[in-house]
């Protein structure tokens, strides 16, 4: 079992009193992780894209979805039905997985990192974090610094309110800054 299901799990003795929650299932849960990266002006070269999705899948452990474009924007050159981004819902045991991987080993490995806004929590008790370079996780090689891309991490949870997901989100181990 992973360290962060396990520390969900303890959610409810550690916040019982600061939210006053009378059962377990008041306490919040990390519902699913959604991993999404768009792809740019990479768009028109097949490789490019199949590379982002070779990559991604390497990343989170699941082969993502194509996100299409709704319509035309002839400005952007963009027609409808072209890939614009590519997006993976993990729940479950990978879920827990890779916010492992996160907290342990990516988030650690990014350059002058020194934590995380709580400004990224949003009212519904959601966080979203950017990462600019997908290569702070473990799996791109040395080799795979040529084509690097950013990604966006989305943690949704079932508090009810933002300073319930920060104390939640600080208590599963989030580095979240000092407010």
């Amino acid at each position: 079992m992973s360290r962060t299901k396990d520390r969900q799990n303890l959610a409810y003795e550690a916040l019982r009193e600061e939210f006053g929650y009378t059962s377990p299932m008041r306490a919040p849960r990390v519902t699913s992780v959604v991993v999404s990266s768009g792809v740019g002006k990479k768009r028109q070269d097949p490789k490019a894209v199949e590379l982002i999705i070779d990559r991604l899948a390497k990343i989170t452990g699941q082969k993502p979805a194509s996100r299409t474009a709704r319509v035309s924007i002839a400005s952007f050159k963009l027609r409808q039905g072209d890939t614009v981004g590519l997006q993976v819902t993990l729940r479950g045991a990978r879920m827990f997985d890779f916010l492992d991987k996160l907290i342990h080993i990516a988030l650690p490995r990014t350059r002058d990192f020194r934590g995380l806004n709580a400004t990224a929590i949003d009212d519904m008790g959601n966080m979203t974090i950017g990462v600019k370079e997908h290569t702070i996780f473990p799996e791109t090689g040395d080799e795979m610094l040529k084509d690097v891309f950013g990604l966006a991490v989305t943690i949704v949870t079932t508090a009810k309110s933002k300073p319930e997901a920060e104390a939640f989100l600080r208590f599963l181990g989030l580095p979240l800054k000092a407010a």
